[in-house]
């Protein structure tokens, strides 16, 4: 049988009718608040900057496995004993997946607030600033600095007899997950939705137990992170199923590969978890059409869901407006409709009318981000079409080019392109390459995490998209021919038929340069799409803000 969450939280359901607050969030803001912010909370950043941190120093081999090269969640389970383990105070939904964790949390933490529950959001990495990783309340705002300084001088002295009882080995993202932690514990949230930083069972925040466990999800599975995962598909499979709980409901994303979703269906039978399956036959999940609402694009979508095995449960939304565009999207918003089934079978009092509000006023800088014609002036680009998208891995490219051939079937496409020396250089060249006709890849280095150590050289980078060329047959100019030095004068020159790909110094001298061959070859339809980490994204809204 499955629980029912606290009694109290059904109360809740009318506190909805108090509430004016906006649904929804956005994290962008002001160079002078982020300046002002980041002197309030210099103490904190600091501390966490003097911290081992893995997303700046790449992932050790097997950190990620539960083994014994794996990372010691008992050293997390001992910081939380000292705290007065704050995570058993509240209910939990624990995501993991390759792709698409942390906007199905969005999904997820929009629904709950529409419906009016106190939310607690914990996600990574951040685009602008460390606060948007910690969301709190019925707002959806990121924690305010002065809230988050506050509590990290308050628990100072405890972290530092710990940081010495661990002989200094607690790391960035320990620390922070134990803030974050505390802080839903502290302002009683009513749920908090959870993002797994890396794999699942041995990641920090699989301290969650079955009896604060809501619900576990697993979006998708993929070969990013392979070596700290154990090096197969298989493994990653297996570390991320690592977060099912005995009798907790579990759902997933998908698709899968039919033996990679074998073995985490088996992991949930030996849990007697109940499974359900965004991808379930019986669920229907299209893209009707594409349009622009209130300045912004979206994406009209049906999303019918059905289950009838294990629990059974029905949803059936129709033209609902999705701010988040693309089919990978439309997936995610599926999966975290499921995960609201699945609450309401628990107990919890989700209405249809908040699921698709929470569905369609949700949105996330740097996920198919189209700036306003203002943003794209300030960058000197006056006219131009600019997509923002963190896309770094093979699927992630195939879902973005999806995207642009649903929202610009005819357009010329320009690209700048940075990435962080871990992920798969050629299998993301060769998905945008063969996803449409690319008029000019420009690649250029983004600083990741605040770090250069995983940076990608330019140079290295324009290797993998020669060969992708070469491998699909794909005719280029590359900036190591004189033919390319042509195509910068001021007389019109041939040769439109090839990619130019070229290596540039900064952001800005890539965007200069892909907007001058755009102009020079008189493409009227065309974007410009800057991707390939979001780091490289952060950079451009940093300067916007600035």
């Amino acid at each position: 049988m499955l629980a029912l969450p606290r009694g109290n939280l059904m109360l809740l359901h009318h506190r909805k009718l108090l509430s004016s607050i906006p649904r929804g969030f956005t994290m962008q803001m002001g160079s002078a608040r982020a300046l002002c912010s980041h002197r309030e909370m210099k103490d904190l950043l600091d501390y966490l900057e003097s911290l081992k941190n893995y997303e700046k120093l790449g992932v050790p081999k097997g950190a990620g496995t539960d083994s014994h090269e794996g990372f010691d969640l008992g050293r997390m389970r001992r910081l939380m004993e000292r705290f007065g383990n704050p995570h058993f105070k509240f209910k939990a939904v624990h995501i993991a997946g390759t792709k698409g964790k942390g906007s199905t949390a969005a999904f997820i933490s929009n629904i709950l607030r529409t419906e009016g529950y106190s939310v607690g959001c914990y996600t990574s990495p951040h685009i602008q600033t460390i606060r948007e990783r910690i969301l709190v309340g019925r707002s959806g705002n990121p924690v305010s600095a002065k809230l988050l300084n506050d509590l990290f001088r308050r628990i100072k002295p405890d972290l530092d007899q710990e940081m010495k009882e661990e002989n200094g080995c607690i790391s960035h993202f320990e620390v922070f997950t134990t803030m974050a932690f505390i802080l839903f514990a502290d302002e009683s949230v009513d749920i908090a939705v959870i993002e797994a930083g890396l794999g699942g069972a041995r990641d920090a925040t699989n301290i969650i137990s079955s009896s604060g466990l809501a619900a576990s999800v697993i979006t998708t599975v993929g070969e990013e992170h392979l070596a700290a995962l154990g090096g197969s598909l298989e493994t990653i499979a297996m570390a991320k199923a690592g977060i099912i709980k005995q009798d907790r409901p579990l759902v997933l994303g998908g698709p899968f590969l039919p033996h990679i979703e074998r073995i985490i269906r088996d992991k949930a039978l030996t849990m007697d978890s109940p499974v359900v399956s965004a991808c379930d036959t019986g669920n229907m999940c299209t893209v009707k059409s594409f349009s622009i609402l209130n300045g912004r694009p979206c994406q009209i979508c049906d999303i019918a869901i059905q289950i009838v095995r294990d629990l059974k449960m029905s949803c059936k939304l129709l033209d609902v407006k999705l701010q988040m565009l693309g089919g990978h999207q439309l997936q995610n918003a599926a999966t975290a409709t499921c995960v609201a089934l699945c609450l309401r079978n628990l107990g919890w009092i989700i209405s249809d009318e908040s699921i698709r509000s929470g569905l369609e006023h949700t949105y996330l800088l740097g996920r198919s981000q189209f700036l306003k014609s203002e943003e794209a002036e300030v960058l000197g680009l006056a006219g131009a079409t600019v997509l923002l998208d963190g896309a770094h891995t093979k699927e992630s490219a195939k879902a973005l080019m999806n995207t642009i051939k649903m929202a610009f079937p005819k357009a010329r496409l320009a690209f700048v392109v940075a990435m962080a020396s871990d992920k798969d250089h050629l299998g993301f060249a060769q998905e945008i390459l063969s996803g449409a006709h690319v008029e000019t890849v420009l690649l250029t280095e983004a600083a990741i995490a605040g770090g250069v150590t995983r940076t990608t050289p330019s140079s290295l980078l324009r290797d993998s998209w020669i060969k992708a060329s070469d491998e699909l047959g794909i005719g280029i100019v590359h900036d190591g021919m004189a033919e390319y030095r042509e195509l910068l004068k001021e007389e019109p020159v041939g040769s439109d038929d090839k990619t130019i790909l070229a290596t540039e110094s900064s952001l800005m001298c890539c965007l200069r340069t892909a907007n001058k061959i755009l102009i020079r070859r008189g493409h009227e339809k065309s974007v410009i799409v800057i991707t390939g980490s979001l780091h490289i994204v952060s950079s451009v809204l940093a300067s916007l803000a600035g």
